[in-house]
């Protein structure tokens, strides 16, 4: 199912001699190919539909920032491949940084950050963000509990400073079950091809799961805010979760009132 397009969806639901071939021939299942479909033929609207809407980002000199957040495996990385594969890379960048370097950490914690700011006219997707001091860093002991409190008082000023100089910002942070974790987890382990998702701090994501809970618990609490809240999706089901911030991205890129949020996402402001 993965090696189809779809061109290959529409094509085979044409030719209803082929269509059954592959159910009697258990190449497909009928129920799984036709949800796949409707999905991506919904991804691929939505795909359009951001397309235009970085260009008149780009006509109108707007800077975006999207941010994000989430557990292990919850798939931001996925999310962000989906959002940007049609977009005008030259207007736009994917920012994951890695940790400070022995410079880096003698300066402000948030000025590494301010480098990959966006330009006119450039959308900018953070893989993850300044909010490693919320949640990876003090989970892990790589900042002091001083720090932590520092950073969560801050962040709030530095992000309507930001939002006030014109950038619009969206901060996702992408959520999954613990047993959904585990699943996902395991499977990089065993498909080769996703092995290098594997990080070192991935591997205690389980055994630490009520730590992230706390920290998690006290972002939302503390950074989430009116002007800029916090837009939780679980993503268990990714196929929708990702459908879900496309809708997001496009309808407060372009100032519009979505329909009521799904039942998986929440607002935290």
């Amino acid at each position: 199912m993965a090696d189809f397009n779809l061109e290959d969806f529409v094509n085979i639901l044409n030719n209803k001699e082929v269509f059954q071939y592959l159910i009697d021939q258990k190449v497909i299942k009928e129920k799984k190919f036709l949800e796949t479909y409707e999905y991506e033929k919904e991804l691929h609207e939505l795909q359009i539909e951001l397309t235009a809407i970085q260009n008149k980002v780009i006509e109108e000199n707007k800077r975006v920032l999207i941010i994000f957040e989430g557990r292990d495996a919850a798939g931001k990385g996925g999310t962000i491949e989906r959002l940007v594969e049609y977009l005008n890379p030259k207007k736009l960048r994917v920012v994951s940084l890695p940790k400070p370097t022995a410079e880096e950490s003698t300066q402000w914690y948030f000025q590494r950050y301010f480098k990959q700011l966006p330009n006119a006219g450039e959308m900018v997707f953070f893989d993850r963000s300044w909010y490693n001091r919320a949640v990876v860093e003090p989970v892990f002991g790589f900042c002091t509990p001083e720090q932590h409190t520092l950073f969560l008082k801050q962040v709030k000023e530095v992000e309507e400073l930001l939002i006030q100089d014109g950038i619009i910002l969206i901060k996702f942070f992408l959520t999954i079950s613990k047993e959904e974790q585990v699943k996902r987890l395991e499977e990089r382990k065993t498909d080769v091809l996703k092995q290098w998702k594997i990080g070192p701090l991935d591997k205690q994501a389980q055994e630490k799961w009520n730590d992230y809970t706390s920290y998690i618990t006290k972002l939302f609490k503390t950074t989430g805010t009116k002007l800029s809240p916090w837009i939780e999706i679980e993503t268990d089901n990714k196929k929708k979760a990702r459908l879900e911030a496309f809708k997001i991205i496009i309808n407060q890129i372009a100032n519009k009132k979505g329909k009521k949020s799904e039942d998986f996402v929440k607002i935290h402001n």
